[in-house]
């Protein structure tokens, strides 16, 4: 069974930050509740197939970006966080902010991003 931290890192890294959609299904399929909720600042999607579907306009999005973590997974219980950037490989990030996770019955049942502010 997967550590709440395992989940966290599992989402950033083998969903938001995977461009092989059926490694991307399958691991959605592992980790999440099948009536999950995603959240974030333009809309909230629910469901697994849902959920693939908003990575993948992610990664449309940002062809040549990648998702990295920021910093360790923060856990209190059942929640998560893990803060990350996303931006070219190599180069500093053009985006940055933070999941939350909240875990039911070993999967994630609830994941909101944050966004951070632009720098200026």
């Amino acid at each position: 069974m997967s550590t709440v931290a395992d989940l966290a890192r599992r989402n950033l890294l083998g969903v938001f930050a995977e461009r092989d959609p059926g490694r991307r299904a399958a691991v959605i399929e592992e980790l999440y509740a099948e009536d999950v909720t995603f959240s974030d600042p333009d809309e909230v999607v629910v469901g697994r197939d849902a959920l693939n579907e908003k990575a993948q306009r992610l990664l449309d999005q940002a062809p040549e970006f990648v998702f990295t973590p920021a910093g360790e997974v923060r856990v209190s219980g059942n929640l998560a966080m893990l803060a990350w950037h996303l931006g070219p490989a190599g180069q500093p990030p053009v985006a940055s902010g933070m999941d939350i996770s909240i875990i039911e019955n070993g999967r994630i049942a609830h994941l909101y991003t944050l966004l951070d502010p632009p720098v200026t």
